[in-house]
């Protein structure tokens, strides 16, 4: 079977669990006050220019969005996220559990628009409403699409004029600022957010992401609200052990797995398309939406894992391939080979 729906199946690269193996018998104190933290911390800064960031590790996306987001927001504010986004479809009710209400504006592309910040403000007049006052996006989407450099600062730009924080989900972050076409540096993030956060865990980890807060008003007792979320990790070395692999040269080889994955995604989208089959939605990044009929569905399963995506009539819907770190050349081969004889 070949394993092509996410892009977090496999364990983590061989250059992490070498300087996890390395390090392994090591005694340190907990919860990401060790060295290895510590000197991750400094070479995330110097990757994204910023010195004056705060840096804290945590284990996996769902328990960062939520961490962030209770941290950012007093009990009667409110996130503003595109339909699609994570925080709004794949995380249980998360957000709300921390008694935040996410307010859900429509997009068909996964991208927020910033006359829809306008609007959500605006309909959210007095006290009687929650109040907005952060906006929530992932770069890139969960539908595959980028913002452009232009895109997030307009988007920025509104929020500070509305008054509202901006962070920005970036669980494949490197596989967006990888792909053919991005106008983005990771340098440029810290000018166009108040708090984002770098993925390991879709980029050859075992887990772990770091979240970057720029704003200083947000910085203050991070580390009680990491706690209270319960996202600290005990044993906080294996999570700087990883980040301080991955970040060494300026994120050199957090790179490289971001350019694999974009490179084998480039390589199958170009198939498909040869092929004649139709994305549904069409998305640059290492997710890769393909609408198909119910029959080409039910062959494909008996040789490849996807992911089911929308239903698109009684007789069609879009499934995802997604690439990663790891994909191997010939697993393309063997999946357009597939699509080819279903076809």
């Amino acid at each position: 079977m070949l394993f092509m729906g996410i892009d977090y199946a496999e364990g983590a690269a061989p250059e992490i669990l070498d300087a996890l193996s390395r390090t392994n018998m090591e005694q340190s104190v907990g919860y990401g006050m060790d060295e290895h933290c510590e000197n991750a911390r400094k070479l995330i800064r110097e990757a994204i220019e910023c010195e004056s960031a705060d840096v804290h590790f945590t284990v996996g996306g769902t328990q960062t969005n939520t961490t962030v987001i209770a941290s950012m927001l007093r009990p009667f504010e409110a996130v503003i996220s595109p339909e699609t986004g994570h925080i709004c479809l794949h995380e249980t009710g998360a957000i709300e559990g921390t008694g935040h209400k996410v307010i859900h504006m429509p997009s068909k592309d996964g991208k927020l628009r910033p006359e829809q910040i306008d609007e959500a403000v605006a309909f959210h007049e007095d006290e009687h409403f929650v109040k907005p006052k952060m906006v929530y996006i992932s770069q890139p989407t969960e539908q595959g699409t980028l913002y452009s450099k232009a895109e997030l600062s307009a988007i920025k730009e509104r929020c500070e004029r509305q008054g509202l924080y901006l962070y920005i989900d970036g669980a494949r972050l490197a596989v967006g600022l990888t792909t053919k076409g991005c106008d983005l540096k990771l340098s440029d993030m810290p000018k166009l957010c108040d708090v984002f956060y770098i993925g390991g865990t879709k980029n050859g980890f075992l887990f772990g992401e770091a979240i970057v807060i720029v704003n200083d008003s947000l910085k203050p007792d991070f580390r009680f609200m990491i706690k209270h979320c319960g996202a600290m990790l005990a044993k906080g070395r294996l999570l700087g052990v990883q980040f301080e692999e991955a970040f060494k040269n300026k994120g050199k080889l957090w790179f490289k797995y971001g350019q694999h994955a974009s490179d084998m995604a480039e390589k199958l989208r170009e198939g498909i398309k040869a092929l004649g089959y139709e994305f549904a939605p069409p998305a640059p990044t290492n997710q890769i939406f393909v609408k198909l009929s119910n029959a080409q569905i039910e062959e494909l399963g008996k040789e490849c894992v996807y992911e089911p995506w929308l239903v698109l009539d009684e007789n069609h819907r879009s499934i995802r391939f997604c690439t990663s770190w790891a994909t191997p050349e010939a697993d393309i081969d063997a999946l357009l080979a597939i699509l080819e004889r279903i076809k």
